[in-house]
């Protein structure tokens, strides 16, 4: 029987010898991973060819690598296109190493360490000796994946104690207390608020204030009946209250009810919001409410937002933009306070 080959591409061919049949070169195609590595062979690669991998994944993405041969020999490594490597293409750190199978006289070809975003195949190509041929072996060690967030901000790696894995864990256990507190999920306490009731869960108020947990922990009636009267606060003020505790709390929810907020942090001790409310107000101090925000100050002893407030009046003047309100309000402060708006009257209006 006479001998013959048909060639259907680069990527396959089909060879009979006396009725037997030769491998097929797909088999080249596949690449083994483990961990962070990837190893392509390739059986046999010749003079003016060129061969792609089958899609290999590591991370998130699938990888693909091809070689071509001309005058030099080119690698490139490169993700498979897809929506997550169009919205977040990542941002690869990585070794190749290149060597011919089976000549132990021959030193590998490896290359320096690169880091760049990778999205297509031009993103990287990397020019190698031209004299490696036959069977070869090309390895990529992936250092390091990153991606950059859908909404900005810094890339973080994507691998487990490079810093991506507890934000997946925080976001993961963020929807769950979401669904607790939406849905009442075992809720075990009632809250009574000004105009309507909700639902919450004793360990959530209790780990995220002192007071709370006093309550549930000392016998008083909140224990006994599973209650808790808040009635200094609207149905959506105590909400946006359980939001923060239960970490779901969204930017226009605080800024509406951050002087409620501040009552509630105060009232149970939480000291973290108390703060952020204080550092809020701090920021948008105009004549409409400076006065206002001066008797917060005062009467949750928040120092930082007084200082602020006694600059804006006396040190940037406009104590003269209040003089309508200024009787007011001394009418109803506190005596102590009104001292210390004298006092810095005194070190401002100090003769020199």
């Amino acid at each position: 029987m006479s001998r013959f080959q048909i060639r259907i591409s680069p990527s396959f061919q089909l060879s009979t010898d006396n009725g037997r049949t030769i491998k097929s070169e797909m088999a080249d195609s596949k690449v083994d991973t483990i961990s962070r590595l990837a190893q392509w062979r390739i059986e046999n690669f010749g003079s003016f060819s060129y061969k792609k991998s089958d899609p290999f994944k590591v991370g998130i993405w699938n990888w693909h690598l091809s070689i071509e041969k001309n005058r030099y020999l080119y690698i490139r490594l490169f993700p498979e296109p897809s929506r997550a490597s169009k919205e977040q293409p990542p941002i690869a750190r990585f070794v190749l190493r290149v060597s011919n199978a089976g000549a132990n006289n021959r030193r590998p070809y490896i290359s320096p360490v690169h880091e760049r975003s990778l999205r297509t195949s031009e993103d990287f190509v990397w020019p190698v000796d031209s004299s490696f041929h036959g069977r070869l072996i090309i390895d990529v060690e992936f250092l390091d994946l990153k991606v950059c967030p859908l909404n900005g901000g810094e890339a973080s790696s994507i691998w487990p104690g490079d810093g991506m894995m507890p934000s997946v864990s925080t976001q993961g256990t963020l929807r769950c207390l979401s669904r607790m507190l939406d849905e009442a999920i075992h809720a075990d306490v009632t809250i009574h608020t000004a105009d309507g009731t909700l639902s919450a869960h004793k360990a959530i108020l209790s780990a995220s204030s002192p007071v709370f947990k006093s309550m549930f922990d000392q016998g008083l009636k909140e224990k006994e009946s599973s209650t808790i009267d808040i009635e200094d606060m609207t149905l959506e003020s105590c909400m946006t209250l359980l939001s923060y505790l239960y970490g779901t709390i969204k930017q226009e929810d605080f800024w509406k009810h951050r002087v409620s907020l501040l009552g509630a942090a105060n009232k149970y001790d939480i000291a973290a919001l108390k703060d952020a409310c204080e550092e809020s107000l701090l920021e948008d101090i105009n004549t409409m409410n400076v006065l206002e925000r001066m008797q917060e100050a005062w009467l949750y002893q928040l120092n930082k937002l007084k200082k602020g407030c006694l600059a804006y009046l006396f040190d940037f003047g406009k104590i003269y933009d209040v003089r309508d309100e200024i009787s007011k309000f001394f009418r109803h402060a506190d005596k102590e306070l009104m001292v210390e708006m004298f006092e810095e009257v005194l070190t401002v209006w100090k003769p020199v």
